[in-house]
Formats: C-alpha cells, sequence, structure tokens
C-alpha cells in the first residue's frame, strides 16, 4: 500500500468486496477537521449502480493499490448524507486557496494526499499546491506539509461559540492558545467570554502578554478580576504589570485579597530578577509533616509538574513568605520512603537559595549545575518568599514572541545566541 494516496488519483478506482465483486467507484474521501492536529480521514463516498452514493468507513479498507481498492465486512447500502462537522476533499478542498506559512503565499490545493498513520487511523497529511509566479501564465507546483499552510480549516473555526468552547475544555491549556491565536477577533471575544474562569486563566498563562492583555481588556472588571484570582501569581502579575495604572489599580482592589497581595508583592520586582520570576505558592510543608502528607501535596492538580517535584519544608507559619527555609524533600526520596517518615528526617539541606534581587544568570546557572526543576527564593532573614520552576526562566529566556512563533524559527534563535 502507498504511503500517500492522492485523492485526486484515487477518483474513480473501482472498490471489491472481500470476494472479488466490484461494489462501485470511490467519488470522494471525507474528513473531519479538529482544532489540533492533522484532519482525520474518516471514509470513502463510493458511487454504486444507479448513481446512488454510500459511506464506506477507511477502517474497513484492507488494501489501496494497483488501482483498485479492497474492503472487508458488509456494506451498507444507504445513501451517503453529509454532516455538518465533515468535508469532501475533491468537492470541498481541491481549488480552495491557502496561504503557504513560510512565505505568505497563496497558493490553490490541486490535490490532497491522505495516509495510514497508526493501526487503522487514517490523517489527510499533505497538499498539492500551484503557485502563482510574477509571470502569471507560469505557475509552481509542490507538496507541503499541511501545518505548513493556513486557511484550509476555515470550517473549523467557523463553528458556533459553544462548540468551540466544549472542544477546547478537553484540550491541555498549551494546545488551547494554539487553536485561540488562530481565531478571528470576533471568535476570541465570543469563546473566551463562554469559557469558565478556571479555562480562561489556564489559557491567559500560556498565551503572549498581548495577548493576555486584550482579552483581559474586554471583559467586564468584575469578570476580569475573577480570572485573575484564578491565574498563578507570578503569571497574574506579569499580566498586571502590562495593564494601564488605573485599570489593573481597580482590579487589584476587586480580586480576593489575598490573591491581590500576592500580586502586589510580586510587582515590587524587576521582571528577569529572581523575586520578578518567582511564584509564591510552592508547596511548603513543616518538618513533622510525614512523607504521606507531601505526596498528597505534591498530586494537587493546580501544581505545575517543575513544582511538585520539590517540597519546601519551613518553620511556621507556612504560607509565603515563612518562617526560616530548612531545607528540600525531593520527590524521587519520598516515593522511596515508608508513608509514616517525617520529611525533617529527608530534607536536602545543601540546595541553594537565591535573593529576590538575584539575576536571571545566576538563577539559571544553579538550576543547571545542580538539576534542579525548581530554586528557593528567600529574604535576609531566610524566610522563604517563593520559588522559580525552570518553565519560569525558559518563558524569560526565550524570545517575547515564542508562543505565536514557528519551533524551526525559535532553533534558529536559540542556536544564533548561543554561536
Amino acid at each position: 500500500m502507498s504511503s500517500l494516496i492522492y485523492v485526486a488519483r484515487l477518483a474513480g478506482t473501482p472498490v471489491f468486496d472481500p470476494i472479488g465483486d466490484r461494489i462501485g467507484y470511490v467519488h470522494d474521501v471525507v474528513v473531519l477537521f479538529r482544532l489540533k492536529g492533522n484532519p482525520i480521514a474518516v471514509g470513502l463516498v463510493v458511487e454504486v449502480v444507479g448513481k446512488r452514493r454510500i459511506f464506506i468507513p477507511l477502517t474497513r479498507v484492507t488494501s489501496i493499490a494497483r488501482g483498485q481498492v479492497i474492503i472487508t465486512g458488509l456494506v451498507n447500502f444507504r445513501r451517503f448524507s453529509q454532516r455538518s462537522s465533515e468535508t469532501l476533499v475533491t468537492s470541498q478542498i481541491l481549488g480552495r486557496t491557502i496561504t503557504i506559512k513560510d512565505t505568505n503565499e497563496k497558493a490553490q490545493v490541486i490535490d490532497a494526499a491522505f495516509e495510514r498513520v497508526r493501526g487503522r487511523e487514517w490523517r489527510l497529511t499533505t497538499l498539492y499546491v500551484n503557485i502563482e509566479t510574477k509571470n502569471k501564465n507560469k505557475k509552481r507546483s509542490l507538496a507541503l506539509p499541511i501545518q505548513k499552510t493556513r486557511g484550509l480549516e476555515t470550517a473549523i473555526y467557523s463553528q458556533g461559540a459553544d462548540s468551540l468552547v466544549s472542544q477546547l475544555s478537553i484540550m491541555k491549556p498549551a494546545d488551547v492558545a494554539e487553536v485561540f491565536r488562530d481565531l478571528p477577533e470576533d471568535r476570541k471575544q465570543a469563546v473566551a467570554q463562554g469559557m469558565s474562569d478556571n479555562h480562561l486563566a489556564d489559557l491567559l498563562e500560556e498565551l503572549s502578554e498581548e495577548d493576555s492583555v486584550e482579552i483581559v481588556s474586554m471583559l467586564d472588571n468584575r469578570r476580569a478580576a475573577a480570572v485573575l484570582d484564578e491565574m498563578a501569581p507570578d503569571d497574574a502579575a506579569d499580566l498586571v504589570a502590562e495593564l494601564p495604572t488605573t485599570h489593573a489599580a481597580h482590579l487589584l482592589d476587586m480580586m480576593e485579597p489575598e490573591e491581590a497581595k500576592d500580586i502586589r508583592r510580586l510587582l515590587k520586582y524587576e521582571d528577569r530578577t529572581a523575586g520578578g520570576m518567582m511564584t509564591t505558592e510552592p508547596i511548603v510543608l513543616a518538618p513533622d509533616a510525614t512523607v504521606a502528607e507531601a505526596l498528597a501535596a505534591a498530586r494537587r492538580a493546580d501544581i505545575p509538574p517543575a513544582l511538585a517535584a520539590i517540597i519546601f519544608v519551613c518553620r511556621p507559619p507556612l504560607e509565603t513568605p515563612t518562617g526560616k527555609f530548612i531545607g528540600v524533600a525531593h520527590i524521587q526520596r519520598l516515593l522511596r520512603e515508608p508513608p509514616s517518615t517525617m520529611i525533617g528526617a529527608i530534607i536536602d539541606s545543601d540546595v541553594e537559595s537565591v535573593l529576590p534581587n538575584s539575576g536571571i544568570g545566576m538563577v539559571t546557572r544553579l538550576l543547571a549545575t545542580y538539576d534542579l526543576t525548581a530554586l528557593p527564593v528567600v529574604d535576609a532573614d531566610e524566610a522563604l518568599l517563593g520559588a522559580i520552576s525552570v518553565d519560569d526562566v525558559l518563558d524569560h529566556l526565550l524570545p517575547e514572541d515564542w508562543r505565536d512563533t514557528e519551533v524551526d524559527v525559535i532553533d534558529e534563535v536559540m542556536e544564533a545566541q548561543h554561536g
């Protein structure tokens, strides 16, 4: 079986059942666009006797080769009726004008190819396009991966806001942000308004500061304050810092007092310092807490993986700023100990801490030198103020627009920075 199957070439191909009887001819291919990833090819539209068109799932196809399609199982001869979520490749994709991401050139889709990716799953992966040259009588043709183009997925983004919100709610925040950035402006507003406070907070943490400010600015103040309450304090502080001063002050006054207090503390520090990058909500326990309690704290869904790997052990009070910082308990060590063991007995007291005015260079070197996922930030009296995680540092090392940039461009930037 060919790895790539071009739809225009497949049209008219005879379809046979397992015993060699011809059922009909391929008329089209049905695909489902998704919010992320290549469209899924789900079936063939086959024209049978009397020009009736029926649907045959691609899971029934055992072979597409040598000018024929072989299927298995019983055939349902009920007339094919296209659903709103389905797209026909020949009828609705071929001939469409799309944009090539790298060059911003317009191109016309001449053919599209699907392939089996694993098991019985098929995906539309490749477009064959014509690109107009300066000489309009000549055209340049090439095959492109779908992810290198824009404009093919128009249908998926035109669906109702409620439907989009429902699909986005089961995706990872980083994937939601990728989809959200490609929505038209009016759709962005409708989707943001339809999302729950915690889901919108997760989204804002993954978007660029410019996009986040745009969304918060279009929300009414009460809703914006509620969403900021749901965000991690360091991400919320970065966002509030970008808002007009009067607007920021008004939102802070409307937030929950404890959440606003954390943000105000963080706003005092310069952006690329330990204080400016830290979160005020790491996992903090007393030395008499047990391994079982520590593991339960690390399992909390709101704790990022980088922070869940390290328990910060301090004298009371345990809310930042805490009592004296004693050391840390690593998750790997906790997993090797009996649940009743007190974490004070397995503390690593050699972990380097940093002051809030320490620069990003020092923070990066310590994380790399000691293979840590997070560092404690302490004041002059050794009270724990917060913690800096690896992902906080990466956010500040990468270009400001890294979320909106293709991966290969980011690689080029990083290579240039490090020679």
